[in-house]
């Protein structure tokens, strides 16, 4: 079995000062050798140039970079400008998205789906990039049914994607039975875990209640009956998302994606626990 593989997924900063700490990040997350940094794009672009300047930094410090696109709100002339510059800046892997349409804006754009994002990705560089997309173990929240979503992502590997990486989760069975059921379907890329470390309980049930992912009864009764005892969340959390980990890597799963809201201490301290 090949070494499991991790990564580190960022936002882009919206001032000079984050921007000096997003990269002081770096440099202690880099100490764990990932196989790459990401950076995500906002709803309908609107962070697409301070993403593309996040990427060039990376790229820049000696890292593999990738950045995320996502289609809703983009036209195909705005994505092949993307493409060709990120190809000219020697980068090699994105994550394709649908994105989510922002309140007030009226049109969906000229994509409607990851699968044609995909698709059209293939059309215009060829096999230039490594394309990871999002795949969702407790099914996307706007899914018609579990077997929609399930065909949904069928769709977007058949069309041209390498590789996946999940919404966060805390219940491992969920991802277990994901691949499981992916392999049944036929569909063979690798399935990263994605990693949500628990910092600040308000901020991840905010975060959960808006994508889906579901926080086990029996996690959150604990976590808020911390109250605003900050240690203690942290504490209970790391012991949580370690052990998730280590089932998750005992299990088979290619490796882990951190989602690091821009801070490092949470995922080193995760990271450490598992021996990296």
């Amino acid at each position: 079995m090949s070494k499991p593989l991790f990564s580190f997924e960022f936002y882009p900063p919206q001032t000079p000062e984050g921007a000096e700490k997003l990269a002081a990040v770096r440099k202690q997350l880099a100490e764990l050798h990932p196989e790459f940094f990401s950076v995500t794009f906002g709803a309908g672009g609107s962070t697409q140039e301070r993403t593309m300047e996040t990427i060039r930094q990376i790229k820049a410090e000696g890292y593999n970079a990738t950045p995320h696109l996502s289609c809703v709100g983009s036209t195909r002339d705005n994505i092949r400008a993307m493409l060709l510059a990120y190809k000219d800046m020697g980068i090699k892997r994105i994550v394709a998205l649908r994105g989510d349409l922002p309140s007030g804006m009226a049109s969906i754009g000229e994509f409607q789906y990851a699968n044609e994002l995909v698709s059209f990705i293939r059309a215009q560089t060829g096999m230039h990039f490594h394309i990871e997309v999002a795949a969702y173990p407790e099914f996307h929240p706007q899914a018609n049914s579990a077997r929609d979503d399930m065909l949904n992502f069928k769709r977007k590997v058949a069309a041209g994607a390498d590789s996946a990486i999940t919404q966060y989760f805390y219940n491992a069975d969920s991802y277990f039975y994901f691949v499981d059921k992916c392999r049944k379907l036929g569909v063979t890329v690798p399935i990263v875990p994605g990693i949500m470390p628990i910092v600040k309980f308000a901020q991840l049930a905010r975060f959960s209640d808006t994508c889906g992912a579901e926080i086990p009864r029996w996690i959150r009764r604990t976590l808020e009956s911390f109250g605003d005892d900050s240690d203690s969340i942290q504490e209970f959390g790391q012991d949580v998302v370690t052990a998730l980990c280590e089932r998750l890597l005992a299990g088979g799963a290619p490796g882990l994606h951190f989602y690091t809201l821009n801070q490092a201490a949470p995922s080193l301290a995760i990271c450490r626990r598992l021996g990296l």
